[in-house]
């Protein structure tokens, strides 16, 4: 077989035992044999490789969530220091990163095969310098224009892409008894950067005196070098990994991609999207309370929750975990719509750390779902199966993202038209019984194709 240069032939597993060929680059750091599902292999040298690749994976996509958020927590502060946006405005800016990020996360999938699941961290975390840098430099302009701070907003979108990229990457390494776990942990870890960004941003631009929103931005930029040299010193790019276009085009034609697609709408849209808007929820709503003293809980206890949801379902199966999250989300929102009309913070905040933590559990439970949903449809071809559920994780995380786009302007809107939060949580209560019942229909009633099975 002639190679083109730069190439070389490896023996790989392509998951069914079967040795095959594959053409790999040969530029950086690149595992030739990768078989996480043999057992000697795990235990000899597969599970400290894995490990040796999610812990910069995890930090790398920390930062891509914080500063993909960073506007959430910004946007508070923008009056005080003379920014005269209007408060559709400030929603605008907090939504904006999420649907750049929502559109970004299916090429940022393809990325890893691409390149390398280590080149391409390497290459996401310098790109997180662009929107820093702009907000560092923006934050100091009190006449910018609308429609270019917009643009500004918009960079931050490179962040959310890297949790597409990181989650394919890290799929390939884990065998499927460990992936739940495994995903769980990678995401919370990235989750966790919208909570740490709401809780630290506050503290580092009133430190001293003054206002300096600067900070917000230049406050990262050494953390971003660390993230991109942690990534090349440690991470490993892998030959098998080769999820390609015409992998993700199979996938696409899947009826469970985006029935788990849309559940995922459903769950981690539901995180990112309360994440971005909780702060600003709490600063229109409720006048007299300071955002920066409990905006980060949400996301922090969401954050927490998601590793949880992933083991639970490893045990018990994704779905019926999905479907009971589903309903303590509708009670949280049942719940948070009694608190507004009874002008309770303490009873809203209540309703929301209910909602958050539901929302973890099941962004960990409906990731979970997928390698198990392909693995029980294509039972011939564990290798097809393998390389199309990656692909469904790049997809699920694309869709799934938009409801950070979705819900803050879900919010805006019915303060615009009603001048009240509770005709738009009414509007996601129902979405979430609609979650329910597709999650029940697909996987769990009784006669259904898998409901024999512990998806």
């Amino acid at each position: 077989m002639t190679l083109e240069a730069g190439q070389a032939a490896v023996a790989h597993r392509d998951g069914s035992g079967a040795v095959g060929t594959v053409e790999a680059p040969r530029r950086g750091r690149w595992i030739d044999v990768w078989d996480p599902e043999d057992s000697a292999f795990w235990a000899g040298k597969g599970r400290a490789v894995a490990r040796r690749n999610l812990w910069p994976s995890i930090f790398a996509e920390f930062l891509g969530f914080s500063v993909w958020q960073l506007w959430s927590i910004v946007v508070v502060s923008m009056p005080k220091a003379g920014f005269t946006y209007s408060t559709d405005q400030l929603f605008w800016l907090v939504a904006l990163p999420s649907l750049v990020g929502a559109t970004l996360r299916l090429p940022y999938t393809f990325a890893v095969p691409r390149f390398g699941g280590r080149n391409w961290t390497v290459v996401s975390a310098l790109l997180l310098l662009v929107p820093t840098v702009g907000l560092s430099y923006f934050m100091t302009q009190p006449a910018t224009p609308f429609w270019l701070m917009a643009l500004v907003a918009a960079t931050a979108g490179v962040g959310g892409g890297n949790f597409a990229s990181s989650m394919t990457n890290i799929s390939f390494f884990y065998p499927e008894k460990e992936k739940g776990f495994a995903l769980g942990v990678n995401a919370a870890g990235g989750n966790l950067g919208v909570a740490v960004v709401q809780l630290l941003v506050p503290i580092i631009v009133v430190a001293g005196a003054g206002l300096t929103l600067n900070r917000a931005g230049l406050m990262w930029l050494p953390l971003i070098a660390l993230a991109a040299v942690w990534a090349w010193k440690a991470m490993a790019n892998l030959s098998v990994a080769n999820s390609s276009f015409r992998t993700s085009i199979a996938a696409a034609k899947r009826p469970h991609t985006w029935v788990i697609s849309f559940l995922y709408i459903g769950t981690f849209g539901s995180f990112i999207g309360f994440g971005a808007a909780f702060p600003l929820l709490i600063k229109t709503t409720f006048v007299d309370v300071t955002p920066a003293h409990y905006a980060f809980l949400g996301a922090l206890v969401g954050s927490v929750a998601r590793p949880f949801g992933g083991k639970l379902a490893d045990r018990v199966g994704g779905a019926w975990v999905t479907v009971c999250s589903f309903v303590v989300m509708g009670l949280g929102i049942l719940s948070a719509v009694f608190a507004l009309k009874a002008e309770s913070f303490a009873a809203f905040l209540g309703s929301f750390l209910v909602l958050f933590v539901a929302s973890g559990i099941a962004n960990g439970s409906t990731y979970r779902m997928i390698p198990a949903v392909f693995r029980l449809t294509t039972p011939d071809d564990p290798g097809r199966a393998r390389r199309e559920a990656a692909a469904c994780i790049g997809i699920a995380s694309a869709v799934g993202a938009y409801g950070g786009f979705l819900v803050p302007r879900g919010f805006a809107m019915s303060t615009s038209h009603f001048g009240s939060l509770i005709p738009a949580l009414y509007v996601f209560c129902g979405f979430y019984v609609l979650c329910l019942l597709v999650t029940y229909f697909c996987y769990l009633r009784k006669g259904g194709p898998l409901s024999r099975e512990r998806v």
